[in-house]
């Protein structure tokens, strides 16, 4: 069923274990994982980057987003992610998005509030939900070591950007990096439960690709309520592939059910580890 990110995260944050949201860039993904949520009995969070829409317009991506979601048995947003510039937010708004992360991260503090602020009401007043970000999460092929202490997240200045923005969640900076690691980051799950304890709202782990089990269990433990994937999923995808025709498969008609095979298998680890019954 088609559904914001209040109606999956509230309840998550409240049972103190988390969501994943996996974006996609084709049906063939999109289908993937929310049968993957079919089957955990979970709810999910189907999205797409900015930047991906280069690979396929906004409006192609919708029309196949919002049949999936609509006739999943499971609770799923359709959410625009890392989107930093306003009429892209506005567009996905009105073309039916569900939620939107709108990121001006990249700007001072008091302009990120004001052009946060000034989409949390747009959203909110057609039913949508908002997740925006402080602090910067970094590509990890730019990562040179830890992340500095000065581009993460400020559990006070989380707290006053929640209350001023009127924000539905938060993704924040606390030592991951979004693609391939070269090795894994080190997690401030100190600097979470504080944010969490702070901010009061669902907080979002961007680049859960490619992190350890145990950091995965250890962030949700600390207070993460979302934690974001695609890495993971692509790889698994193009391995999925790889395998079919390797294995002699010729055609795409016999190769999707491989690709649909590995990442369903791939999602349902991942939505594993945010249960914290497993």
């Amino acid at each position: 069923m088609l559904t914001n990110l209040n109606d999956i995260l509230r309840p998550a944050l409240k049972d103190g274990r988390a969501v994943a949201q996996f974006n996609a860039i084709t049906a063939t993904m999109a289908r993937a994982v929310i049968e993957a949520a079919e089957a955990a009995n979970q709810p999910l969070v189907l999205g797409i980057e900015e930047k991906q829409l280069s690979l396929l317009d906004m409006e192609d991506f919708i029309s196949f987003a919002l049949p999936i979601a609509r006739r999943a048995a499971v609770p799923v947003a359709v959410h625009l992610d890392h989107c930093s510039r306003r009429e892209v937010v506005l567009a996905a708004l009105k073309a039916g998005f569900t939620s939107v992360n709108y990121d001006c991260s990249k700007a001072g503090f008091e302009e990120n509030v004001s052009q946060v602020a000034e989409i949390s009401a747009i959203a909110h007043s057609c039913g949508a939900t908002v997740e925006a970000e402080l602090g910067h999460v970094p590509l990890a092929a730019d990562l040179q070591g830890d992340l500095d202490d000065a581009d993460m997240t400020l559990p006070n200045e989380a707290r006053d950007f929640v209350w001023r923005t009127g924000v539905d969640a938060l993704g924040i900076s606390v030592g991951t990096a979004m693609g391939t690691y070269q090795t894994q980051p080190k997690l401030d799950y100190d600097r979470i439960r504080a944010i969490s304890e702070t901010a009061r709202i669902p907080l979002t782990l961007h680049g859960g690709s490619g992190l350890s089990d145990k950091a995965l269990r250890q962030a949700v433990e600390a207070g993460i309520t979302k934690v974001n994937f695609f890495t993971d999923i692509d790889i698994a995808a193009a391995q999925g592939i790889i395998f079919a025709v390797n294995s002699g498969v010729s055609t795409m008609s016999e190769i999707l059910p491989y690709e649909c095979y590995a990442i369903r298998v791939q999602a349902a680890e991942k939505l594993r580890l945010m249960d914290k019954e497993q």
